[in-house]
């Protein structure tokens, strides 16, 4: 049966109104990956598409049994979309990529052979990247260099969605907001090696470009929260323990001065309230940053007991290659 059979390879593919790219880009992978003579599977996950992108997938899903459809009831994003797919797929091997024909299918085996040797991340370079200059091409080089920084994984191009994983590496990283921009970073904390090999990049024929520079401040929030992250997983309360030792202090040298003020009698009635008013907020806000501190610590401990996943079976649904649901 085919639920015995052994995938080697995964093909992972987020598709939002890819009408007119998607029948093209089912046909280049399934060419590529059946010259390689592996098993596989092409897994396309549906963000809530309104222009026909999910009837067309229902169709090609009742004529290719290698053919696997997730279907989100609305659009929540590329993260969430590679999240169900990563969860969804059986292959050893796992490839992500864009649905708009800007990656090359032809890649694939060039990254299956970059991994092999002893890599668990391969991520794609697009060296000749066709985009607009400042609309795509200048943000993304700030933004590179900045998830670089905070990550210390030192690729030319993060951005790139072409890229293959070990399947042990990718089932521990969990996905939301941006976070598909910083992948290789979170695969770095699980002690993943990591590989970069140029790709080729083509310009979009079909379908209009879902980039604007207001995903540009979504990823610089959720870099914020990735610095964070990686600086303080094992030890949360160390930070917001060190930030509440700050206020506390403040507090008790703001304490110390209003005691001095009342015994020189230097202090009005009004005065010692505003300064009541002070200590009293700044031990307050000690308090809860040492508190946020301890209920981070046991979100963490409790995550690495019980190894959660994400909860996704809310929100999308499969379709088998009978076009019934799952």
């Amino acid at each position: 049966m085919k639920s015995e059979l052994k995938i080697c390879i995964s093909v992972v593919v987020p598709v939002f109104n890819e009408a007119e790219n998607v029948p093209i880009l089912c046909r280049s992978i399934r060419r590529v990956l059946e010259s390689l003579g592996r098993t596989y599977e092409i897994v396309l996950v549906d963000d809530g598409s309104r222009d026909g992108t999910r009837e067309i997938l229902r169709d090609l899903a009742r004529n290719d049994s290698n053919l696997k459809v997730i279907l989100f009831r609305r659009n929540f994003g590329q993260s969430a979309a590679m999240a169900a797919g990563f969860r969804s797929c059986r292959g050893e091997l796992i490839v992500a990529m864009d649905g708009d024909l800007q990656n090359d299918p032809q890649d694939i085996p060039r990254l299956i052979e970059k991994i092999g040797e002893g890599y668990d991340v391969v991520s794609g370079w697009r060296k000749n990247r066709k985009d607009k200059l400042f609309l795509r091409k200048i943000p993304s080089r700030i933004a590179n260099r900045l998830i670089c920084s905070v990550t210390d994984v030192k690729l030319h191009d993060t951005g790139c969605s072409l890229k293959i994983f070990r399947r042990e590496v990718i089932r521990n990283i969990r996905l939301y907001g941006e976070l598909h921009r910083f992948i290789p970073g979170l695969a770095r904390v699980e002690g993943a090696r990591i590989a970069e090999i140029p790709v080729n990049h083509h310009p979009r024929r079909f379908g209009k470009s879902k980039y604007n520079l207001s995903r540009t401040f979504r990823v610089l929030l959720d870099l914020a929260s990735l610095n964070l992250f990686l600086k303080h997983l094992r030890n949360p309360l160390r930070f917001f323990g060190q930030i509440g030792l700050f206020f506390s202090s403040l507090g008790l040298l703001s304490g110390l001065w209003m005691a001095w003020e009342i015994l020189a009698h230097r202090t009005e009635a009004a005065e010692l309230n505003v300064m009541l008013t002070l200590v009293f907020l700044l031990w307050i806000m000690g308090f809860q940053f040492f508190f946020l501190g301890l209920v981070a610590s046991l979100i963490v401990k409790t995550g690495s007991r019980s190894g959660g996943t994400l909860a996704l079976d809310s929100f999308f649904q499969k379709e088998g290659n009978d076009g019934r649901k799952l």
